[in-house]
């Protein structure tokens, strides 16, 4: 039997909820300030000015923050898999904005992982696999893992407002979880972008946001070994590497990016005596 063909439940910790943690300081300071603000205008209301420019430069704080994908200041956000022995030796590749763009690519990503003995952390986006049931379905069944990347992938997900950012990832967990049998446990923001609301809204639909350590920007390199490059200088222990089997660019001779590094991937990673895990595999709550 292929070891990439058992059940995934049977290689992850079983499924639990999250920590429940406080909010994100910078959540609470932002009230904070709003609330200073608001006490220094009803004491100088003729420097309001002044007070209207507090608000604005707070608020350019939290857009800025919002545009690095691997910062933690809005909330909890991995970009290395957590500390501890299950993980001295690991790495994770994930897989974003899948399935497809069509149901070619995402296919041959699974018998290439299936042939280097790789299990890797797919982030769907649920109207592409609502389009494609079999590949969500497929993902699971040979031992990856599917996790939630919005419903559309829409570029106005940072400036979202809160009811619609859950509107927009539950809709993805119900439609990922109806398609493959297991429910999320990991979001991934569009493009990595996200606003103060976020953190909030995952914690209330059990998710963990996961960024990464490194990517190969293979959307729009056509160079393999440059993609390849990027992802392997500085390689160590809990990196969390990106690539794309949907928008992913194709090389000179149209094949995509993501056949053509993970090979070359794999190989090195092993050399260094670093072994595959999926996000799920990594938890070290439980």
């Amino acid at each position: 039997m292929n070891p990439l063909s058992t059940p995934h439940n049977a290689h992850a910790p079983p499924l639990r909820r999250w920590p429940q943690t406080g909010y994100p300081a910078m959540l609470t300071a932002t009230a904070a300030w709003h609330v200073l603000v608001l006490g220094a205008w009803l004491l100088a209301p003729r420097a309001w000015p002044w007070w209207l420019a507090a608000i604005f430069a707070n608020h350019a704080v939290f857009t800025v923050a919002g545009l690095l994908p691997r910062t933690s200041l809005l909330g909890p956000n991995w970009t290395r898999l957590p500390a501890g022995g299950r993980n001295a030796d690991a790495i994770a590749l994930t897989i974003d904005d899948g399935p497809g763009p069509d149901p070619v690519v995402t296919p041959q990503v699974l018998d290439l992982l299936d042939a280097l003995g790789v299990r890797a952390t797919f982030f769907c986006i649920g109207e592409k696999a609502r389009r494609c049931p079999e590949l969500a379905r497929e993902i699971v069944a040979r031992g990856h893992a599917l996790e939630n990347h919005s419903q559309v992938h829409v570029h106005t997900f940072s400036v979202t407002f809160p009811g619609a950012l859950r509107r927009e990832i539950d809709a993805a967990q119900r439609t990922l979880e109806e398609l493959s049998g297991e429910r999320p446990m990991f979001f991934r923001a569009p493009a990595g972008l996200r606003n103060i609301f976020l953190e909030p809204v995952l914690r209330k639909l059990d998710l963990r946001l996961a960024a990464w350590t490194r990517r190969g920007y293979d959307t729009r390199e056509r160079d393999p070994q440059v993609v390849a490059r990027r992802l392997l200088n500085g390689l160590a222990a809990r990196d969390i590497l990106l690539l794309h089997d949907g928008n992913a660019a194709l090389t000179v001779d149209g094949k995509p990016l993501i056949l053509a590094v993970l090979p070359r991937l794999v190989e090195a990673a092993r050399e260094r005596k670093l072994r595959f895990v999926t996000l799920r595999e990594a938890r070290v709550d439980g």
